[in-house]
């Protein structure tokens, strides 16, 4: 089997909330213009920091060519989780797919922007707000 798979959540992620339904919409969509084979999607568990989908999806990914997340915000939250599933991904060879960004990572280079987008989203709500 070679395609993607898409991950999408069933509960809220970093303040946003997206029906299921939507979250394939938007990942369907994002494959057919990328010319990308879609295998479905995986969908996370409801409770609160649970990626144990996502570990089957990993383990599931010597038959992909990579993952379809609907956005690069259902990346795990903890730093070093979220580090430790890209490395598992790139060390794969594989392409993590951000379908609402209209993103893609595949090296290291790819990596720091996508962290650098992850820590300003991450910032945002701290700054003061002009009046």
């Amino acid at each position: 089997m070679s395609g993607v798979r898409g991950y999408i959540f069933s509960r809220p992620f970093m303040g946003e909330r997206v029906p299921q339904h939507v979250q394939n919409l938007v990942i369907r969509d994002y494959c057919k213009k990328q010319d990308l084979q879609y295998l479905l999607s995986a969908t996370e568990y409801a409770m609160a920091n649970s990626h144990l989908i996502l570990q089957q999806v990993l383990d599931e990914l010597p038959k992909l060519d990579g993952i379809v997340f609907y956005s690069l915000f259902l990346l795990p939250e903890d730093t070093a989780e979220r580090d430790r599933v890209i490395q598992i991904i790139l060390k794969k060879e594989k392409t993590i797919y951000f379908a609402v960004e209209g993103l893609r990572m595949s090296n290291k280079t790819e990596q720091e922007r996508i962290e650098t987008i992850w820590q300003i989203k991450k910032t945002l709500p701290h700054c003061l707000k002009a009046l």
